[in-house]
């Protein structure tokens, strides 16, 4: 596993607005997901309407950015990963403290998805991270 992230973040090294449009293409998933999937399904997924609602909120902010990122081919990019690395991060501990204080009402199915949810942004930002590493290297 850590072989094929290493090698998708040298392959996005070389051309680091990439990983913008795949953040933003990411944000987009996961806010349709909440608003289309999760929200409606209160019942099935555990979590509550609004919450899944508002959850949406930074996402939808965060695929603004990283689309506009991507769209103006930074020449000085790492500054603008580097904060919606931070950001995912923060996504992701927000997302785990939700996990608690709706443990209650939350579904298996809803555990799971947020659990993946979780994963996957943990994985992207690991990623960011090393691309940044990695192109300091390629200076």
């Amino acid at each position: 596993m850590e072989n094929i992230i290493s090698n998708i973040s040298i392959k996005l090294a070389s051309n680091p607005s990439k990983i913008f449009l795949m953040d933003g293409i990411g944000a987009l998933l996961s806010g349709l997901l909440l608003v289309f999937l999760i929200a409606p399904f209160e019942e099935i997924f555990g979590m509550p309407q609004m919450v899944s609602y508002q959850l949406t909120i930074p996402i939808w902010g965060f695929m603004m950015y990283s689309f506009s990122c991507y769209f103006l081919n930074l020449k000085h990019w790492k500054p603008f990963l580097k904060f919606i690395a931070f950001a995912n991060f923060l996504y992701c501990c927000l997302t785990f403290c939700l996990i608690f204080i709706q443990f209650q009402s939350l579904t298996i199915l809803g555990i799971a998805y947020f659990l993946s949810e979780i994963i996957v942004i943990s994985l992207f930002v690991g990623i960011e991270w090393l691309i940044i590493k990695k192109h300091d290297s390629f200076l």
